[in-house]
């Protein structure tokens, strides 16, 4: 198997996870993972997927040194922001899920674009605190993958929170 399978496998698999979990997510867009807890509640499903579509369109701009095409919600989906309960704060619910469909459609293609040779690359612009593990774009292409995972596993837990039926 080439390095590039490994990764396009990674990312699609947490692409169609992503989009099994968000499902029926619409009328239930804040309800927050683990409420109630000693921290406070969780992540609800609106803030999850645009922090994941922030981090999606980080890609370019961490691998390439491009723009973040939606840089303009860091304040509300960048590292470190909270969850908000207003939904008015927000993008709707629609265009959050499309942008983030149509960015990791986009990394999709930049993976292709890259090849299997391009993964030993170096990133051109890696936040500080991922110099360590963003060595390559092999290897950054991959913590977005984990990365989608951790956030996935908020996102079925506001699923349970909102009495949906797991998916497995």
């Amino acid at each position: 198997m080439k390095a590039i399978d490994l990764v396009r496998w990674a990312m699609q698999m947490t692409d169609a996870g992503t989009a099994r979990v968000i499902e029926g997510m619409r009328a239930h867009a804040l309800t927050p993972s683990t409420p109630g807890g000693k921290g406070g509640d969780g992540n609800h499903a609106l803030w999850t997927l645009g922090h994941l579509c922030f981090v999606e369109g980080a890609m370019r701009q961490i691998l390439l040194g491009e723009a973040n095409p939606v840089d303009h919600w860091k304040p509300l989906f960048g590292t470190g922001t909270r969850p908000l309960a207003d939904a008015k704060a927000y993008p709707s619910f629609d265009e959050v899920h499309r942008t983030y469909r149509e960015l990791r459609a986009s990394n999709l293609r930049l993976l292709d674009e890259v090849g299997d040779a391009g993964l030993d690359r170096k990133p051109k612009n890696v936040p500080p605190v991922f110099q360590d593990v963003m060595v390559t774009f092999g290897h950054t292409l991959l913590l977005l993958s984990l990365h989608n995972m951790v956030h996935y596993g908020q996102i079925a837990d506001a699923r349970r929170v909102a009495g949906l039926p797991p998916l497995m």
